[in-house]
């Protein structure tokens, strides 16, 4: 059983509590055991089933369409990734993309698009996507090609996006396209695209090396109603980056969750396993260890729910503490995992160890949504804003200075 204690920190609730006790329940029973032999899709499309039917999806989208909470509660999708992290990455993966897909029609939508489409999508009827990277435009969103034109009362859009989680999988999609011919970041605006719509197609599959579903989506004269077009003209990049203030810190819940997983798995083979006569548990070398990837653990949890309560808190925007949780949570849980592979020793690195599972699952966190390093760069420009705005005084001398 996992370690919980940190429930009890003040930026819990009751009501979060007793989330994590019927969600650990839940994932115990339903994920811990999956031997990932099967079709990543069907797999993804099944996790997605078994968490609306159980009411777990209401958490990604608001009251007014079902959901749990007035509005989305960032540390209760925080805890709903570590907990089903912890269990198995595709369940944490297809609990996220629902919120993660939807976010923009949550934050942007009219009531209409609100009514049409997020009520399925919390109880899994229907599966949400985001569609914003592309070959050339992965953390420079400004750089997005992918066009929408004007004709009539419609929209025609038309080029590619790649590396789109539930890509073929969806039934809805978000997408971050060009409209109109201002540069930049100014000239993008989001859509609601649903999968049935002529001239959309999954043009390939991504396979990469921890399973998921992943795709090539391909727009050819795909032609959507004006309705769809999601808040204003030129306010594609707003959309984006308000969606990912949300729900970049749950990428560091997650990752927090396979650290966790990977803690307990040394924790236990280095108290089961005898070397040299005694348990590798009572080797100095390993306790320093365990020491170390517990307090990265714990470090973890509390950048990530610092983050998670600061926006539920009513901040605007937590730009700088949600890169800390981001990026400090997914390079420590690859150092946390990577240890754990070595106190396993050589059965660390079989195909289907639990550890060896981790070992390829944290990889790709420390690229989507941010990078470490763009990350890093956000934290800094922060961070100065902060310093110029709270020290800058006449002639531009420090307030407290001479």
């Amino acid at each position: 059983m996992p370690d919980r204690s940190y429930l009890d920190w003040p930026f819990f609730t009751d009501a979060h509590r007793d989330l994590a006790g019927r969600l650990e329940a839940f994932a115990a029973a339903h994920f811990d055991d999956h031997d990932d032999e099967g079709d990543v899709f069907d797999f993804a499309k099944s996790c997605v089933s078994a968490l609306g039917e159980a009411g777990f999806l209401k958490l990604t989208v608001p009251a007014e369409a079902g959901g749990t909470h007035e509005r989305l509660d960032v540390r209760s999708l925080c805890l709903a990734r570590e907990i089903l992290g912890y269990r198995h990455g595709i369940a944490d993966f297809s609990f996220v993309m629902q919120g993660l897909g939807s976010g923009p029609i949550t934050l942007f939508g009219t009531p209409e698009q609100r009514a049409r489409h997020l009520p399925a999508i919390g109880e899994g009827r229907a599966i949400a996507a985001l569609a914003m990277s592309e070959r050339n435009a992965g953390s420079d969103v400004a750089n997005i090609s992918t066009t929408a034109v004007e004709d009539g009362d419609s929209y025609v859009l038309n080029g590619e996006k790649t590396w789109i989680s539930n890509a073929g999988i969806a039934n809805v999609y978000s997408v971050i396209a060009r409209l109109g011919d201002a540069p930049g970041a100014k000239g993008l605006a989001a859509f609601i695209v649903e999968a049935d719509r002529p001239g959309f197609e999954v043009a390939e599959r991504i396979d990469v090396m921890a399973p998921h579903p992943l795709g090539t989506l391909r727009f050819t004269d795909c032609r959507i109603p004006k309705a769809n077009l999601l808040g204003k003209p030129g306010e594609g990049f707003k959309i984006a980056m308000s969606n990912l203030d949300i729900f970049r810190s749950t990428v560091g819940a997650a990752a927090l969750g396979f650290a966790r997983r990977a803690l307990d798995e040394a924790l236990a083979r280095a108290d089961d396993r005898k070397v040299f006569g005694q348990r590798l548990s009572d080797f100095q070398l390993t306790q320093a260890k365990i020491g170390e990837m517990a307090t990265m653990v714990d470090a973890s949890a509390l950048l990530v729910y610092r983050a998670a309560w600061t926006k539920d808190s009513g901040a605007a925007r937590v730009t700088r503490e949600a890169s800390m949780a981001k990026m400090y949570a997914t390079e420590a849980a690859q150092k946390v995992i990577d240890e754990a592979v070595q106190l396993w020793g050589g059965m660390g690195v079989v195909s289907g160890n639990m550890v060896e599972r981790l070992y390829r699952e944290i990889r790709a966190l420390r690229i989507y949504e941010g990078t470490t390093e763009i990350n890093k760069l956000v934290i800094s420009g922060q961070t100065y804003q902060q310093y110029r705005q709270g020290n800058a005084g006449p002639a531009g001398k420090s307030a407290g200075g001479a």
